[in-house]
């Protein structure tokens, strides 16, 4: 069984230790390992679901089929804003990465062009972020936490608008039929979110890439007593 896995950073494995990004592709392996399949991951830091879309496109394109399962993951990025444009203009008028009806459209797509090429479509409805330390991180290097939060309205909508969009997956998943292999109900579940994020408020922290490997197993679990059953 082949699994090819498209979308950012999230599922890419990536960890910020030491103010440096590097992978971890543990919960990765493991999951491998312990279902015996391979898993092609073509997923990349900083990926919106548009320009993970066309990677798709053109992987498919080059006779790279995703095999029996493709999973599907975006948000994150999808969501973000510009911090230094908000920064330099708090009462301006900033819209974020790709818009939300946009996003809901191309997500249906990245769905429906899996499927065409004969793969499962499995969608990852990504972790929850820490937005005290999001906001941290962005104004590390002297952007204005005040002039920010004077745009937001309060630090909490940066985890709200995060959310929106994770439900926003969610259901354009499930309006296309897709199962879905939730990574942030685990993360909600605990609490002690702040240890199983990195110190950027984003990236799963070692812990919590254990939360996402076990959320795979579940899933495949659940998947494999299905097939037996049938």
């Amino acid at each position: 069984m082949t699994v090819t896995i498209f979308g950012d950073s999230i599922l890419k494995g990536i960890l910020l230790e030491d103010g440096r990004y590097t992978v971890n592709h543990t919960w990765e392996d493991n999951f491998s390992d312990k279902y015996g399949i391979e898993i092609r991951n073509q997923s990349h830091m900083g990926l919106t679901v548009e320009k993970g879309l066309g990677r798709m496109e053109n992987d498919i394109r080059r006779g790279h089929m995703p095999g029996d399962y493709a999973v599907i993951g975006f948000g994150g990025n999808d969501c973000d804003y510009a911090w230094k444009e908000v920064a330099e203009d708090p009462e301006g008028e900033h819209v974020c990465a790709v818009p939300a009806e946009r996003f809901c459209e191309l997500y249906r797509q990245a769905i429906q062009l899996v499927r065409k090429s004969g793969a499962k479509a499995v969608c990852a409805v990504p972790p929850p972020i820490d937005p005290e330390k999001y906001l941290n991180f962005i104004c590390r290097s002297g952007l204005s936490r005040e002039r920010i939060l004077l745009w937001l309205g309060d630090v909490n909508a940066i985890y709200r608008w995060e959310e929106r969009y994770a439900r926003l997956a969610e259901c354009t998943a499930e309006q296309e039929g897709a199962m879905l292999v939730d990574l942030r109900e685990p993360f909600l579940a605990s609490h002690r979110l702040g240890g199983l994020l990195c110190d950027d408020g984003i990236h799963p922290s070692p812990e919590g890439q254990k939360l996402i490997y076990e959320s795979f197993c579940s899933f495949a679990d659940e998947i494999l007593r299905r097939d037996a059953v049938s």
